[in-house]
This record gives C-alpha cells, structure tokens and sequence, in this order.
C-alpha cells in the first residue's frame, strides 16, 4: 500500500505529472461584439459599426496623450520642496518630555517592560525617568496616582529643559 492510504488523492510529487487547468477560451473578436448591439433601421447611420471602434480608440488614445486641463492653461508643476509645506519640527526638549512622561508614569503604574533602549530613550533620559520616578513614589504614597503624575511631568520637564538647554553634541549635557 502506498504511503497515505487509498483514500487520500494522489497530490504533485516526484515522477507525478502536475495538472493543467483547461485553457479558456478566446475571447469573439469586436466587430462580434458589436453585433450585440441592438439595431434600428434608419437610427443609426450606414457603416456606424465600423466606424465605432476607430472613433473610440481615436478618442481613447487623444485622452491619455498631452497634459489634461484647459487648452490655454500652463502645465502642473511637481509640488515644491519648501520648508513651508512640511511641519515644523520638534524641539529635542519636546520630544525629550513627552517619551520620558510617558515611561515614567508606565513605570510607577508597574506596567512598563525592557531596558532604556528598547523604551526608545537614551541614558541620559532614562536618568531623568528614574529621578522622575523615584521623586514621585512618596507623593503616590501620600496623596495619590494623579499627585505622583504631576510631580513626574513636573519633573521631567525641568530635567529635560536642563539637559537640552545648550542645544547640540559639542556643548553642554552631549560632552
């Protein structure tokens, strides 16, 4: 007995020829088709189904060539890259702020997860979240979840504000 038993249809396998599908078959060519359009004595004028499909591949191709618009009107332009059309960008302490928020309140609600990196912070913002954190346990403790979030964006802003405050990688908290 074969392995897979009689029952089991014979699949694509070595020394097996692979199944062809029956090919389609062709399409009736276009003068046919237009036959199937209904047909009026007198309506239509002498030769109109000839003369149907070169007056639709005439127009169809005049469609897709040259510029679309008015006949006066200039070409569209590419879209301009000005610094005009794109957002302006974020300040490093911005940006500093919000992620360090974020993960700080994750971990003093215990729900956040890895290292600094896979937090998307540096050592130094991760600094800044544990002095965050740490500052905002007692408030917790004392008054309160919305407290401690407070003291945590409260800190965190001074700390990031401090830390990016020279601005580039060859002065102040980069060296």
């Amino acid at each position: 007995m074969e392995r897979g038993g009689a029952t089991r249809p014979a699949t694509r396998g070595p020394g097996r020829p692979l199944r062809t599908p029956a090919p389609l078959p062709p399409l009736p060519p276009l003068p046919s088709l237009l036959g199937l359009l209904p047909s009026f004595p007198g309506l239509l004028p002498p030769g109109f189904t000839t003369a149907l499909p070169a007056a639709l591949v005439t127009v169809l191709l005049a469609a897709g060539c040259g510029p679309s618009g008015r006949a006066g009107a200039p070409a569209p332009s590419l879209p301009s890259a000005s610094p005009a059309s794109s957002p302006p960008a974020t300040a490093p302490e911005d940006v500093c702020v919000r992620i360090v928020t974020h993960w700080a309140r994750e971990v003093l609600d215990g729900t956040s997860y890895g290292d600094y990196q896979s937090m998307g912070l540096s050592n130094g913002q991760y600094d800044i979240l544990r002095d965050a954190v740490d500052a905002a346990r007692p408030a917790r403790e004392r008054q309160g979840t919305a407290a401690a979030h407070e003291v945590i964006g409260r800190h965190v802003r001074e700390a990031c504000a401090e830390r990016y405050r020279p601005g580039g990688p060859d002065e102040g908290a980069w060296r």
